[in-house]
């Protein structure tokens, strides 16, 4: 069926994909040829699409169990409560407003009324200190993107004269008197309006810092901070809780580490910030932290004596205390833990913390003392990932999110205003139909090549028989330092109820299950063991009659697109279908788009001879091969192929995902009718979407139905009623 799909779309088509071997063509978005590859790339997958028999089954089930109520966890500004709620399939969650916690709610913003088809989402928001202002950043089509925009709360009015473009990898941080804003941008394209900003492909370079008086335009905008000598550097912004300081953190990629230098407020000039308007002086800043050799987060300050979480001699994170008068000594308040990760920690009803530590990729809440780090209680939490942790000094209740494989989500209260917490149920999440009992959660440790221990959660019905016969489906993201945790998936329950599959988490080394060591094993000249994880994990489900190759499917996104793209080149025997999301698929030219520079510390730079040769060894660009011509035991072909990308991923640019499959489908001879690769390699190619943020619920369901669909079809899934 492949085959005759290829014939009628591609009949004289692959004759011309010689020149895509020249990949520069496919970094050009505009050109018409590579809007022509995208064209004919499209009608083949809908093609072969429509022949996956179970794909609309899927999509219904799945908007049918995603279909239920969702809140969010409330957190308190001013002294209001907000909230963001979601009645089931609305595109995007609406943010609700309340006086107290027993007051109707009101809307105060719906996403849902700025664009005609949900593709308009909420990226931040930030209230005053006073609770009368509320400045919010709005993203269209999933671009990094974001436009600042700012609302009287009371009367629920947008400021007309508040608009801020070009702002992208910022946060917004008010200051105490209610006057205004800090932000970051970057400078605007010198194209202007022009752009359909999220499809350029250039890079994002000379990041700024700036302060926005209320109703006034931007271009009277202070510029607080620049640095013309190293356009790589980004800025981060956090005004302190006594409205005193600013800090400002300044990163160079994604390693965990950055600078810190801070700007006491009340010290400016008699005019404080309106001094600066028209200056082109700096904000006078002192530099507290100048090397990139740790991560500090400043957590608390009272007066000059502040707070920091540090993985600074510390790869499990600590807690750390340090006089700015006294720059030079620092001391642990919470000292770094034999075996758990400090993962987060805030400061909650004048001197406690509330500090979240991860054991085997499973969260512990505790609560400490905040002059002495001592444990005062540990709060009663199931097996799974606690989020959401909104917690001010000031107040003596917060409230925090449990969620796990097999729970959709209980948003917790804690009252700490008597001796002991008191913890309660404030909502629990129901999905309707969904039947917990109905499955099992294992958690197992395999050994990889090097025979290093890897965690990986198992999904299944309960009872299964380990007879390798079902579909299995293996995830993995394994790099940036991130972790993934347990989290409740309506999609997922769908395909283990509906086709009897087992889904899978490796927390495989790369991300930050086990802290920085964990981080650094899989990163830079490590990398290949992030693929010897994945690859030892999919032995593992084979050998312990879970499923076999031929009913197994990899699935990765972004940093785990590179997974998904390494692992078929290295090990095309061992899976029957592969799902690799926004991928880096050209690890040689990244570094040269929008924000790829900053993915350097994590993966090298091909301008590096050294760093060279270990990207060169794995890109799963440059590593396409013809497995048949391999010296192996018996014949083997690539797995069938998914690659999804979406034309305003502005972060990984669709171009990785073009340039792999012109180079799969050309190497592998798609073209020919004789042709040993009768897998299907496609793409899912999505409109006025990015790289995954604020995708509407709708895009979210169609791309699920056909994912699972095609991989369905390809592991001989039989659908269960």
């Amino acid at each position: 069926m492949f085959r005759l799909i290829l014939d009628i779309y591609w009949t004289s088509y692959f004759e011309k994909l010689g020149p895509f071997m020249d990949h520069f063509l496919l970094e050009d978005p505009e050109a018409e040829e590579v809007k022509d590859f995208v064209e004919k790339q499209v009608n083949l997958s809908d093609s072969l699409l429509k022949t996956c028999e179970t794909k609309e089954k899927l999509h219904e089930k799945i908007t049918k169990l995603i279909d239920h109520p969702r809140y969010d966890t409330p957190f308190k500004r001013g002294n209001s409560y907000f909230y963001f709620h979601n009645t089931g399939l609305q595109a995007q969650s609406v943010l609700y407003i309340q006086d107290d916690l027993d007051a109707e709610a009101e809307v105060l913003l719906d996403p849902n009324t700025l664009s005609d088809d949900g593709t308009v989402s909420l990226n931040s928001l930030a209230v005053s200190e006073d609770g009368k202002y509320m400045a919010y950043g709005l993203c269209s089509s999933g671009s990094d993107w974001v436009t600042i925009k700012v609302m009287k709360i009371e009367d629920k009015k947008t400021v007309e004269s508040d608009t801020l473009s070009w702002v992208k990898f910022s946060g917004i941080t008010w200051t105490h008197d209610g006057l205004g804003f800090f932000y970051s941008r970057y400078p605007a394209p010198q194209e202007g309006d022009k752009i359909d900003a999220g499809t350029e492909t250039n890079s994002n370079l000379y990041h700024e810092l700036y302060y926005h008086f209320l109703e006034t335009d931007q271009s009277e905008d202070v510029l607080c901070w620049r640095d013309q000598d190293n356009p790589k550097h980004m800025f981060g912004s956090k005004v302190t809780d006594d409205g005193k300081y600013l800090i400002m953190t300044i990163e160079e990629g994604c390693d965990p580490v950055n600078k810190v230098y801070h700007c006491d407020l009340s010290s400016l000039p008699k005019l404080g910030l309106e001094g600066y308007r028209g200056s082109k002086s700096l904000l006078p800043f002192i530099k507290l932290i100048d090397t990139f050799e740790a991560q500090y987060i400043a957590i608390a300050n009272d007066e000059t004596l502040f707070n920091f979480f540090t993985n600074k001699d510390a790869p499990k994170y600590k807690l750390v205390r340090v006089d700015l008068n006294e720059p030079s000594t620092w001391n642990d308040v919470i000292p770094e833990h034999e075996k758990d990760v400090l993962s987060t920690a805030c400061v909650v009803n004048g001197n406690q913390l509330v500090v979240s530590y991860m054991s085997d990729v499973k969260h512990i809440l505790q609560i400490r003392d905040l002059e002495s780090g001592s444990l005062l209680h540990t709060l009663p939490v199931d097996i799974g990932s606690v989020g959401g942790v909104f917690a001010r000094r000031k107040d003596t209740t917060f409230f925090f999110r449990f969620t796990s494989f097999l729970t959709p989500g209980v948003i917790y209260k804690c009252d700490l205003s008597n001796e002991a917490p008191l913890v309660t149920v404030f909502r629990e999440i129901d999905v309707p139909g969904f039947d917990r009992t109905a499955f099992q959660v294992t958690q197992v440790f395999y050994p990889s090549k090097d025979g290093t221990k890897i965690p990986m959660f198992i999904v299944a019905r309960k009872e299964i028989e380990l007879d390798g016969s079902h579909p299995c489906l293996l995830y993995a993201y394994g790099g940036f330092s991130a972790s993934m945790t347990p989290f409740f998936s309506a999609t997922r329950i769908v395909l283990s109820r509906h086709l009897g599959a087992v889904f899978c988490f490796a927390n495989i080394r790369g991300g930050g299950e086990y802290g920085e060591e964990w981080h650094k094993a899989g990163a830079l000249g490590n990398k290949q063991n992030c693929f010897d994880d994945f690859i030892a994990g999919a032995e593992y489900l084979v050998s312990a009659g879970y499923t076999q190759p031929k009913k197994l499917c990899i699935e990765g996104s972004s940093n785990g697109g590179i997974l998904i793209g390494a692992c078929i080149n290295q090990r095309p025997d061992l899976f029957g279908c592969a799902l690799a999301h926004v991928g880096v698929m050209d690890m040689l030219r990244f570094h040269k788009f929008t924000i790829g520079h900053a993915w350097t510390s994590e993966f090298g730079c091909s301008d590096k001879e050294e760093e060279f040769h270990w990207l060169i060894k794995y890109s799963p660009l440059h590593n396409v091969k013809r497995p048949w011509e391999q010296k192996r035991d018996g014949f083997v072909q690539y797995p069938s192929t998914m690659l999804l990308t979406a034309d305003h991923d502005d972060r990984v640019v669709p171009l990785h995902t073009f340039k792999l499959l012109a180079t799969m489908q050309y190497e592998l001879g798609l073209s020919l009718e004789n042709s040993p690769q009768t897998n299907p390699i496609i793409a899912r190619i999505e409109v006025k979407a990015g790289h995954g943020a604020g995708r509407p619920t709708q895009k979210i369901i169609d791309e699920a139905a056909d994912r699972y669909g095609f991989m369905a079809k390809m592991v001989d899934a039989t659908w269960l009623d």
